[in-house]
């Protein structure tokens, strides 16, 4: 197969023009799909209130989510083969818009259903879009600034999580909080016209968004972007079959895919659960008060992401890996037996630390392969991000069993699995 041509160098004003534009166009997708990621944290707790669901139930919001990611990641690559960078990122914000859309009409219909499914539509979007921006912003410019470029790009994804945290609390939730008695002393016709509007608080958010993003792909579309964007030669067949088979007997790539399992689960876990956690546990904190400390783990992440890669200059990534791992091990078993204001600064001090994972473990599965094994190897690791759609089930299940506190005992154990991978691939290392 072969490789799009880079695109050259930046030599004189008129060619920087003529790449600033769809490399800021591509950047903001980063911005775009974190957004989409942490509404579902508003999600979650505002659709418990208006549909009367379990945590195993409202948990379903993250399942329908990160299975469209699981499903669809791999037709997407094929897709970008096939039709290139730009065609790919055109159809995953169409799809991310459509889903968007779709919320309207669930929320006239006041079918749970119907919003899974627009979820659904709208992660289907996104694993286009994480598929084909990451490689393509490395290409919008000088082969040399390329990482340069990919991590200022990386660092729009928790400003975006941060900006839809603030959308839920401001444009979604009411501030209106009923006690289990206090609705039952209502009158049905009360308690329905609550229910109904605390449904409908969907449509006008998601209404906007889908139109902006759907605009976003009309400019995309419209914008002449460099070579790299143009559809790529048909693939020839190859041994892709071999690639696959040394990749799963290799020990250490499975470690890496078990490593990056949990690590996504304990992150969607983590956030998905902070606002029920602190309503559970600081009884009497309305649900818009309680994404405060959502917005403060997206901010201790933000930050995390830039300390981290600042210590990395001092601190191998493996023990930087391990370190941060067992100290989340400890901060969220503490956020398990002092429920309350503490154990809520805990969780939210536990994203400063997860902040380097995703990157390092990612680097450590492809470190020291063939270009087909990394290719097909970093395949491998984007589809288990799965594990955001286990896991919070198995939280909502526990606190449905236990209660809020207990289940962060999920998160803790997978911390706990993340920094035995760290270990010994240290020890490996220093084996050999």
């Amino acid at each position: 197969m072969t490789e799009d041509a880079p695109v050259p160098a930046a030599t004189d004003a008129s060619q920087a023009g003529r790449i600033w534009l769809p490399l800021v166009l591509i950047v903001s997708l980063f911005f775009l799909w974190g957004g989409a990621n942490n509404l579902n944290d508003v999600l979650i707790a505002q659709f418990k209130k208006a549909f009367v669901l379990s945590d195993f139930e409202a948990g379903l919001v993250q399942s329908a989510f990160y299975l469209g990611y699981f499903l669809i990641a791999m037709p997407a690559g094929m897709f970008m083969r096939r039709f290139g960078y730009k065609s790919a990122v055109v159809f995953g914000l169409m799809l991310y818009g459509i889903g968007a859309l779709l919320f309207w009409p669930a929320a006239e219909k006041a079918t749970y259903g119907m919003f899974l499914f627009a979820l659904f539509v709208i992660a289907s979007g996104l694993a286009f879009l994480e598929t084909s921006a990451n490689p393509f912003v490395t290409l919008l410019g000088s082969p040399q600034t390329a990482t340069r470029r990919l991590n200022l790009a990386q660092a729009f994804n928790p400003l975006g999580s941060i900006a839809g945290i603030l959308i839920g609390q401001h444009f979604i939730f009411s501030g209106i909080e009923h006690t289990p008695e206090q609705l039952a002393a209502m009158s049905e016709v009360e308690r329905t016209a609550y229910y109904v509007s605390e449904t409908k608080a969907v449509q006008w958010p998601y209404l906007v968004i889908g139109l902006v993003v759907l605009a976003w792909a009309v400019l995309i579309l419209a914008t002449r972007f460099p070579k790299s964007a143009a559809p790529r030669a048909a693939a020839t067949p190859a041994a892709g079959s071999g690639v696959l088979s040394r990749l799963l007997r290799d020990r250490f790539f499975i470690g890496a895919m078990l490593a990056q399992f949990f690590y996504v689960g304990a992150q969607v876990g983590v956030w998905s659960y902070t606002i029920r956690y602190v309503q559970a546990t600081m009884h009497g904190t309305s649900a818009r008060m309680a994404a405060n400390f959502l917005t403060a783990e997206l901010i201790c992440f933000m930050v995390g992401r830039f300390a981290g890669a600042g210590l990395m200059k001092y601190v191998s990534p493996v023990r930087l890996l391990f370190t941060f791992a067992a100290i989340n091990v400890a901060l969220t078993l503490y956020a398990v037996v002092h429920p309350g204001s503490s154990g809520a600064y805990a969780l939210a001090a536990c994203s400063f630390f997860m902040s380097v994972m995703y990157p390092t473990i990612f680097a450590l599965g492809v470190e020291g392969r063939s270009d087909d094994e990394r290719k097909l190897g970093s395949g491998l690791l984007v589809m288990t991000i799965i594990r955001g759609a286990v896991l919070t089930a198995i939280m909502g299940a526990v606190s449905d069993h236990s209660s809020m506190s207990d289940a962060m005992i999920v998160p803790a154990m997978s911390f706990a699995i993340i920094a035995l991978f760290a270990w010994r691939r240290r020890a490996a290392r220093s084996a050999v």
